[in-house]
């Protein structure tokens, strides 16, 4: 799980981002332990995002650790909705 966190946190030298983070899953909830590693990242509006995903940067990384991983569980939230 290191090598996919850390191809991860390459992730956080694209811009756009207001928050980025990497982390391993503490695994508290006995009911749902099948993610590792978690990607959290916040950012001001939809553009933001889109051009955080369209930088090149993002799909090299999503190349590289895309091999590592079974699973990958992904959600876009709007806070406070």
């Amino acid at each position: 799980m290191e090598a996919v966190r850390t191809g991860l946190l390459v992730l956080g030298n694209i811009p756009h981002s207001s928050l980025f983070e990497v982390t391993l899953n503490t695994k508290v909830d006995p009911l749902s332990d099948e993610v590792d590693v978690v990607v959290y990242a916040e950012f001001p509006d939809d553009a933001a995002l889109a051009a955080y995903k369209a930088h090149p940067l993002y799909a090299q990384t999503t190349a590289k650790v895309k091999p590592l991983r079974e699973l990958r569980y992904s959600a876009d939230v709007v806070a406070g909705s």
